[in-house]
């Protein structure tokens, strides 16, 4: 049977479920609590970090003094200045970006460093061209903060300070303020490597002097064309950034060292000669000769060479640009120095080699017209023109000058003593070659284009006749001259001496030459017949005379009349050596220097007088050769006296002088003075 539940039990069970109930309730309440008590926790720390958040924060806030709408109409401004500004900063970033391509060496890759440098140029032309525009963007949303009061004075103040700042640096034109400089770095790197390029492809020309040989048809090589394709390339980015002036430079300095490397083989150092380190022309004869080698060669080879390449680097630029480096070139180079040397030149004092020499200078220059005109002919080469025009009216009015004035100054020489010696002078052998030496192929037509010239300038006409009717006088003038001076010897021997040994000079010197041509045939045979009438009468009035001392006159052999002949023989043995010794002896101090003259007299001489000594020792030289004192008498054997007559006339060294300019007067002087003579 069930139990039965009682109201006790029921009672009890209902209280603990109530208590465990409760107990539910006040652990969840207890961890509630708790939780609350740690969000409490965490929300005190976050107050506290909020509450000293909050001076700055109301700081910030403090300088805009609007209320909601005017704060979220004022945003949409802000967003169209802060835009531009933003697109700036970013190709701010992309230039620097460029740094690390644009700071390598572009000899590996220059296309590409050149590419990369083309952006920069881009991207600093964008940065030009919008840096204001963003500045006066920023500038109009102040303006607009300030008139809507939506900012406090003193934040509007800073502002517009960093805007001033911004402004002023944009308008210096500055560009190192965009890029840190960085396009000048890229540029100067571009720089040398056009240095680089030129240089390395640049060689001096391997040359020896003075003849020059086969390298004087040797043209310095031509950059290679990849080199040149690669100057073009740097020169277009190098002159968009305004750096053609540096680029020249550069180029003038490197292609000129290199030119001037090429000469220094050449030893030029005689271009830098002034007039006051030379009394007269012939002292730098020689150098005149190698100047006009060098010359062409300098014109023909290496300016030639120059004025192409230059030509070949800067055609794209223009003439004007490419010429005036060629001219930068030349005159650093050194065409000056040897234009100033042709000046010295004719500074120097007047003598009638100087006229040989300002010949061959003309014909250097004439020969070299058609290059100098081509390659000098532009205008940036004004100054190597204004000199070549001047040495040339130097060279032209000095030798007319010289010419001109020669038969005057052998005119002036009339008046000077003979040579002592009875030689040919100086002056007349010198002259004879010298009026021959004009008259050559080499000279006479260079002397007539001079004089053509010449006249033309006083608008005179010029023919050929006034320049062998001038050279005529000049021989006339010679001839006069030698007159006179056979007048002035005292002793009428000497005269005679001196006559045969100038009409004879005349003759053997002109016969078969161009001055002997133009004076005529017969012009030469009476010179011959002159020299042949001198030879006679000199023998005739000198050794023609000591036979007569040898006479047979009343030496008759017989027994009783012994003595009385050897008497008279040593009486004229001693005359005859006196008067031998004494002619000997001036006659020694005489010259005859045409050797084949010089052996014909002699050989004369023996003639009239040894065949006759002979034949009267032989004949009469017993009679004193037994005698104590024969030595006295039969001085001379026979071979010994024809030794003597034969080992006369001999030239001695003689030391010359020069002719020289007479400076006080202007005037041509020639002096060609020997140590035994006055008249040379």
């Amino acid at each position: 049977m069930a139990a039965s539940v009682s109201p006790t039990n029921t009672e009890s069970n209902n209280g603990i479920e109530n208590l465990i109930a409760a107990r539910n309730s006040l652990k969840l309440s207890l961890e509630k609590s708790k939780a609350l008590g740690l969000a409490l926790e965490k929300a005190g720390s976050r107050l506290e970090e909020i509450n000293q958040r909050l001076p700055s924060l109301a700081a910030a806030i403090r300088p805009i003094r609007a209320d909601k709408d005017a704060l979220v109409a004022v945003g949409g401004h802000i967003n169209r200045a802060v835009g531009p500004a933003a697109a700036v900063l970013k190709v701010f970033d992309a230039v620097h970006g460029l740094e690390k391509s644009l700071l390598s060496d572009p000899r590996n890759e220059l296309p590409g460093y050149l590419s990369v440098l083309k952006r920069l140029e881009e991207a600093l032309r964008f940065l030009g061209d919008n840096c204001g525009l963003a500045i006066q963007w920023l500038e109009d949303i102040v303006e607009y903060l300030e008139d809507n009061r939506v900012a406090d004075e003193r934040y509007i103040l800073n502002l517009k300070k960093s805007l001033k700042s911004l402004r002023e640096l944009q308008n210096d034109g500055e560009r190192a303020h965009l890029d840190g400089g960085l396009l000048d770095a890229a540029l100067d790197i571009l720089e040398n490597e056009f240095r680089r390029l030129l240089t390395e492809h640049s060689v001096p020309l391997p040359m020896s002097s003075p003849s020059l040989g086969e390298q004087a048809c040797i043209a310095p090589s031509a950059l290679p064309v990849t080199v040149i394709q690669k100057l073009h390339a740097i020169l277009g980015r190098l002159i968009a950034n305004k750096r053609l002036e540096k680029c020249i430079s550069i180029y003038v300095e490197v292609r000129g060292s290199n030119v001037r490397a090429s000469l220094q083989a050449l030893d030029l150092d005689y271009l830098e000669i002034s007039v006051s380190e030379f009394n007269d022309v012939q002292r730098i004869e020689g150098y005149i000769a190698q100047w006009g080698k060098h010359l062409e060669f300098a014109v023909k080879h290496l300016f030639e060479a120059e004025y192409k390449l230059c030509n070949d680097v800067f055609e794209r630029i223009g003439p004007d640009v490419w010429m005036g480096c060629f001219a930068k070139i030349a005159a650093q180079a050194g065409i000056l120095a040897f234009l100033q040397f042709g000046k010295t030149v004719t500074e120097s004092k007047k003598d009638p080699i100087k006229l040989l020499k300002l010949l061959d200078i003309f014909a250097s220059l004439n020969k070299l017209r058609l290059d100098f005109n081509r390659l000098f002919g532009g205008a940036a080469c004004a100054e190597i023109q204004n000199l070549t025009r001047d040495l040339i009216k130097r060279v032209i009015e000095g030798a007319a000058e010289i010419f001109w004035e020669l038969r005057f100054q052998v005119e002036l020489q009339r008046k000077s003593s003979p040579p002592p010696d009875g030689n040919v002078p100086r002056v007349v052998s010198f002259l004879t070659d010298y009026c021959n030496k004009l008259l050559g192929e080499n000279y006479k037509p260079i002397l007539t284009q001079v004089l053509v010239i010449h006249r033309s300038w006083k608008r005179e006409k010029f023919q050929e006749r006034l320049l062998l009717d001038e050279i005529l006088n000049v021989i006339k003038a010679v001839e006069l001259n030698l007159e006179t001076w056979m007048k002035a010897f005292e002793d009428p021997t000497l005269s005679c001496l001196f006559g045969m040994n100038s009409h004879w000079h005349l003759y053997k010197h002109l016969k078969g030459t161009k001055l002997g041509d133009l004076l005529g045939e017969s012009w030469l045979r009476e010179h011959e017949h002159s020299k042949e009438y001198y030879a006679t009468v000199f023998l005739k009035e000198s050794w023609g005379k000591l036979p007569s001392h040898l006479s047979r006159e009343n030496l008759i052999l017989f027994s009783g009349g012994r003595a009385t002949a050897r008497d008279l023989v040593k009486k004229r043995l001693k005359a005859f050596n006196e008067a031998f010794d004494e002619m000997y002896k001036k006659q020694s101090e005489w010259v005859i220097s045409e050797g084949d003259l010089r052996e014909k007299t002699c050989q004369l001489m023996v003639q009239a007088v040894v065949p006759v000594y002979r034949s009267y020792m032989q004949n009469y030289g017993p009679l004193v050769e037994q005698d104590a004192s024969s030595s006295k008498y039969s001085k001379y054997t026979v071979h010994a006296l024809e030794n003597m007559l034969l080992s006369l006339f001999q030239p001695r060294p003689v030391r010359y002088g020069t002719f020289k300019g007479r400076s006080p007067g202007g005037k041509l002087e020639v002096d060609l003075r020997r140590t035994t003579s006055s008249v040379v």
